[in-house]
């Protein structure tokens, strides 16, 4: 008796759904590729504390100089404030984030991480780094170009803000 493989069975981490379905819709297709980003990162980031939301935001509360406020990073994670908020206190919990006043609005504050935070945001990105490398060789020389694709694409999700269904 012959067996058949369903189509959407996985022989080696991919299926035929993954070039079928969806595959003429960027949103979808956007979708399933951070899907899969975040499947990697996870994977890579196990060894540490964080996930590659958290790695993320710790790489750029780690950036900047002076910190970030909250409403920015809210803007930067195409967020609600209540997500961000929930980030701070899991931060703020773990001793990673300290917050100094802005000197701009004496009403708010900046966030930026602490030494331990540091510490923890570069373990984390001594796992990330070779994962990134990995995926720029399967790229070859079409980085640029994604790169592009996908900055171009923010902005017109970006611009979809404000809209109806937007």
């Amino acid at each position: 008796m012959e067996m058949m493989r369903d189509r959407s069975t996985s022989v080696n981490g991919r299926s035929s759904l993954d070039d079928d379905f969806g595959a003429d819709d960027v949103l979808f297709s956007l979708w399933l590729t951070s899907r899969a980003a975040k499947r990697v990162l996870d994977a890579v980031l196990r060894a540490t504390d964080l996930d590659s939301d958290e790695f993320a935001i710790y790489s750029v509360l780690g950036s900047t100089t002076g910190g970030i406020t909250p409403s920015d990073l809210a803007r930067w994670m195409a967020a609600p404030a209540t997500t961000v908020s929930s980030y701070i206190k899991r931060f703020d919990g773990r001793g990673h984030i300290k917050r100094t006043s802005d000197p701009a609005d004496g009403r708010a504050y900046r966030l930026s991480l602490t030494p331990a935070g540091r510490k923890a945001h570069q373990r984390a990105v001594d796992l990330f780094l070779p994962a990134l490398d990995d995926v720029r060789r399967r790229l070859d020389r079409g980085e640029p170009a994604v790169r592009q694709a996908l900055v171009a694409l923010r902005r017109a999700l970006d611009g979809e803000q404000g809209r109806p269904g937007g």
